[in-house]
């Protein structure tokens, strides 16, 4: 670390010093990072190894509605969720600043009932279905966990439904220092939602799950409605008995983000920034939601070794860089099975909102995802 990053780091304001101490920022892992920067390592985020399209095998379909084995899995589900074994975590961190900077869990979905409330009636829904409310937990930043706790009230009881915050760091200028905005104070910012792991196991809510019995954690994004906790999928992650589930649905040309692939012969999600040079992603048909469903346990026990990926961004017009890790990267470290799922239809399960243009667009299909699922009546 530079004597001028060593310095500001040790002078920033004490509102400053504060809010990071509470989000748990790490500043050595912070200065190595910075060191990167001066190193000019953007291109770093490419892998190395091998990386070749999925194998026969890796991503299956589950089995055919009406079928005997589908019924069969449903009811693993249903036992599973009846013990209270299934646990459901939403992203909550992001401020729709596409949407005018709202906190996105608070927009309405559909008319009259916003995002977080659509969640809630799901858990309700459940409790009805087996006679127990699974625990819901939402893992929020420093710009979303006072609202969100705010809309909550007294239904936050911190265990059955509760939230947790996610990690704060700092943004670096281009040449690797510290960052300073119009204002003439740092600029903060969230690492993404690779912060997963370890907030939720930092708050204790997973532990006391797994002492409670807890066998299984799905997890998805707030705004994406059809990534729901289903005793069909609980049942097939439960079955297969490998760590971690991963949703997929058939990708369309506009789609850019995580794919399937095998990297040094190994099934994991690798996000496009960082396939090797010459590898066509259009090669993989289908592209990951965003939504995980985690053996308990192994999230639990999982210490790895995160990559912080080089993005480059702007804040007041000036360009800057910030470091993120994403929960995709698990695969990399656990046993992976990949699902493909419908992102059409009452079954979808691939409902993403990024703008008000698009909310517009998918309030039918919300709509009738939410009255299939119980969320809505």
């Amino acid at each position: 670390m530079t004597a001028s990053l060593s310095d500001a780091l040790d002078h920033l304001p004490a509102d400053v010093q504060a809010l990071l101490a509470h989000h748990r920022f790490d500043r050595a892992r912070f200065s190595r990072l910075a060191e990167r920067v001066r190193a000019g390592a953007a291109a770093s985020n490419r892998v190395g190894g091998t990386v070749a399209p999925p194998a026969p095998g890796d991503v299956t379909d589950l089995p055919p509605p009406g079928s005997d084995e589908r019924q069969r899995l449903e009811q693993l589900g249903l036992d599973a969720l009846s013990r209270g074994e299934c646990a459901l975590v939403v992203l909550a961190g992001g401020m729709a600043t596409r949407m005018g900077g709202v906190v996105k869990a608070l927009v309405d979905a559909v008319p009259g009932h916003s995002f977080l409330d659509l969640r809630l009636a799901e858990v309700a829904h459940l409790e009805q279905l087996t006679g127990r409310a699974p625990p819901f937990w939402l893992m929020t930043s420093d710009s979303t966990d006072g609202p969100i706790r705010a809309a909550l009230g007294q239904r936050l009881d911190g265990e059955r439904i509760a939230t947790f915050t996610q990690g704060l760091s700092l943004r670096l200028a281009p040449d690797g220092s510290l960052f300073l905005g119009a204002d003439g104070r740092p600029s903060l910012h969230s690492p993404g939602h690779g912060d997963l792991p370890d907030a939720l196991r930092d708050s204790g809510l997973l532990a006391r799950f797994v002492e409670r019995g807890g066998k299984l954690v799905t997890m998805a994004n707030i705004d994406n409605l059809g990534g729901t906790l289903d005793p069909v999928l609980v049942g097939w992650h439960l079955d297969h008995g490998r760590p971690v589930s991963c949703e997929v649905v058939d990708k369309l040309p506009s789609d850019r983000g995580g794919i399937p692939v095998r990297w040094n012969d190994r099934p994991v999600v690798l996000e496009e920034f960082r396939l090797p040079e010459g590898f066509d992603p259009t090669c993989v048909p289908v592209f990951n939601t965003n939504t995980f469903h985690f053996t308990a346990r192994a999230l639990l026990d999982l210490k790895m070794e995160w990559t912080f990926f080089v993005a480059q961004k702007k804040v007041d017009d000036a360009p800057v860089v910030q470091f993120e890790r994403l929960i995709g990267e698990v695969t990399s470290h656990l046993d992976t099975r990949f699902v493909r799922l419908p992102r059409d239809g009452a079954e979808s399960r691939f409902l993403p909102v990024k703008d008000n243009d698009e909310l517009e667009r998918q309030r039918p299909a919300i709509e009738l995802c939410a009255r299939a699922r119980g969320m809505l009546r």
